[in-house]
């Protein structure tokens, strides 16, 4: 009897083994599998023309009040334990926020805009993301139904469409947000994943050659590779150089050491740019956060706060020196030692969900500097 147990427990070692050997395999293809809808896509019908005139369809703007996720502020480790971290006064400017992913669902390509689970988990990523902008005097974030996860994961056409159907949702909630805002006022564009893709190509086809572009003082498209070669000259704005440039763009995608970045390259590689072309082995932008510019290394005391969420992501403090940051060769940006985050960090030892919160502070310094170099200007 003994023999056999030792038997069975060779045989579930053997197993375990197995399946982890065939996760690290294949896991583009497992992960496709689970996260691809197999149903067929459904055309999106437009929202209607004042869709976006309901304050229901918006996470944050003018007007909510205190549950308005973008104007929470993390507390502050000092001497007497966590205290809040006091509000910077507000400055003048408008905020467009584009929030990334929340839609995990595979039964539709495009969310639901009532999927609870979706618009709580999108909401908490507002909360965690859009706050570092919140000494704007305008932060607005919409809803929108967003392409499902499962639709970055597929070459068949219905990926595609899905995006594409979000886009249009964005679009339609950005000239509302033009609208709604003074003619004369400076505009940060943010936005994160699927945010940045929407983003990116909202200021090819919207801010780039046009008047509006001399408006924004800056625009942060993180956690989506940026092409310097195929999607940086459509973009109608240089990447910032240094920390006190306006009518700039800030692009980062974060990665633990050791980095194992092989399935965002590979799928990076497939995507085609905003000219059309393969990205391929193009060079992806990578701006520093910790130093404003283009590429290099900054040590982790340039860390100004990293936000370090609580175990259900209810709270969270914001601890100084925590991280460095430097961008290397393939213009992905490295931290260092794996920190301690929770649990959403992803194979290869990616932070893509903790693109911002890593760098929080450091992200509201610098929008507020490039806003007032942006007011300096002629």
């Amino acid at each position: 009897m003994a023999r056999k147990f030792l038997y069975f427990i060779a045989f579930c070692i053997v197993l375990v083994i197995a399946v982890l050997v065939a996760l690290r395999i294949w896991t583009k293809e497992l992960t496709a599998i689970a996260m691809v809808p197999s149903v067929d896509f459904v055309e999106q019908q437009p929202l209607a023309n004042n869709a976006y005139e309901d304050p229901a369809m918006w996470f944050s703007r003018p007007g909510i009040g205190e549950s308005d996720p973008a104007r929470w502020q993390p507390a502050t480790l000092g001497d007497r334990g966590l205290v809040p971290t006091p509000a910077d006064p507000a400055q003048d400017f408008a905020v467009f926020f584009v929030h990334p992913t929340s839609y995990l669902n595979r039964t539709h390509w495009n969310a639901p805009l009532d999927d609870k689970e979706s618009q709580d988990l999108a909401r908490l990523y507002v909360r965690g993301m859009a706050s570092p902008f919140n000494q704007a005097s305008e932060i607005w974030a919409p809803r929108y139904r967003q392409a499902t996860f499962g639709s970055f994961l597929t070459t068949e056409k219905e990926g595609q469409q899905s995006i594409d159907a979000a886009y249009d949702d964005v679009e339609a909630s950005f000239d509302y947000f033009l609208a709604s805002i003074d003619a004369d006022k400076p505009i940060v564009l943010a936005g994160h994943s699927q945010g940045a893709l929407h983003l990116k190509r909202l200021l090819a086809e919207r801010v780039a050659g046009t008047p509006l572009a001399d408006r924004i003082a800056a625009a942060y498209v993180i956690g989506w590779p940026l092409s310097i070669e195929h999607d940086l000259p459509a973009m109608g704005l240089p990447a910032c150089a240094n920390e006190g440039q306006a009518g700039c763009i800030m692009s980062w995608s974060s990665f633990a050491e050791p980095a194992e970045p092989e399935l965002v390259l590979e799928a990076y590689a497939g995507y085609k740019g905003l000219d059309g072309e393969l990205s391929g082995t193009s060079k992806i932008l990578c701006t520093n956060p910790l130093t404003g510019g283009i590429g290099g290394e900054a040590a982790a005391d340039r860390n100004l706060g990293t936000l370090k969420p609580n175990t259900d992501l209810s709270d969270g403090e914001l601890i100084p020196a925590a991280v460095p940051a430097r961008c290397d060769e393939r213009g992905l940006l490295l931290i260092g030692d794996p920190p301690q985050m929770g649990p959403a960090v992803l194979p290869g030892n990616n932070y893509h969900v903790y693109d911002i919160p890593l760098f929080w502070k450091n992200v509201q310094a610098d929008v507020a500097a490039r806003v007032e170099a942006w007011k300096r200007k002629p």
